[in-house]
């Protein structure tokens, strides 16, 4: 099974605005740093943190228990000028972990209300004797050569943002999500989706509308040790030159 933990700013819409706007240049460094900040104390627990609004996060949290979530809260409260809250929750599937994660943390309050600060609302966590993750790294076949050094940087940006739509589209029909992690890449967290299933998904993308993928795919007891046996697929297909397949290597544990 897999865990994910929604983790929400508390109140933060209010407080970008209170006593006026502040600076929009702050703003986006504090989320730039919060992110930051998150990513490396999850990735201690060999948890791994996407941004979805940078005032919202999901995070892949296979190995952390109820006080390591607690012990982030309070870090964050001591050094920022705002709280977290967060939400857990463990399924068969990405997606509907996350569901039972955004769930829970709703039912303890709105993400603007005055009222809810520094929650943690767990769902369910997952036994370790269970503990599974499944990720597909994804990454556009030659972008250099078709994109970044042909088109304007906007307009391949645009080409990016394009394939993760479709991406994101056809993945979360199959319980599965989707995470932009810079450059031309994806992250996928897909328990439950079979190499072919990930395959059929990028052939139908380059008929649809002519964006060629290439996967990696990684197993393993937490998202760490996941992606980089997704990172180590996706290099064997570079090494062989082959712009469209996908390759699963499976963590021995």
């Amino acid at each position: 099974m897999i865990q994910m933990t929604l983790i929400q700013i508390d109140n933060y819409g209010p407080w970008t605005v209170t006593p006026r706007p502040r600076n929009e240049s702050d703003l986006q460094i504090l989320q730039a740093e919060l992110y930051a900040d998150l990513q490396r104390q999850i990735a201690m627990k060999k948890g791994l943190v996407f941004y979805t609004r940078f005032d919202n996060l999901l995070a892949i949290t296979n190995g952390l228990n109820h006080e390591d979530h607690l012990r982030i809260q309070r870090s964050i409260k001591n050094r920022y000028p705002f709280t977290i809250s967060m939400g857990v929750g463990a399924a068969e599937t990405p997606h509907e972990a996350q569901k039972k994660a955004t769930m829970a943390l709703q039912k303890e309050g709105g993400a603007q209300s005055s009222e809810r600060k520094q929650i943690l609302a767990v769902d369910s966590l997952v036994d370790p004797e269970d503990s599974f993750v499944q990720v597909a790294h994804i990454d556009i076949n030659s972008v250099t050569e078709t994109l970044t050094d042909i088109e304007s940087a906007f307009d391949t940006n645009f080409m990016v943002n394009k394939a993760q739509h479709y991406l994101m589209t056809k993945l979360i029909k199959k319980g599965a999500l989707l995470f932009f992690i810079g450059g031309d890449n994806f992250m996928a967290p897909c328990n439950g989706l079979s190499e072919q299933e990930i395959e059929d998904i990028l052939v139908e993308i380059n008929d649809e509308i002519e964006i060629g993928l290439k996967a990696g795919i990684g197993r393993g007891r937490n998202a760490e040790d996941a992606a980089y046996m997704a990172d180590l697929g996706l290099e064997e297909i570079r090494d062989h030159n082959n712009d469209m397949w996908t390759h699963v290597i499976e963590k021995d544990y």
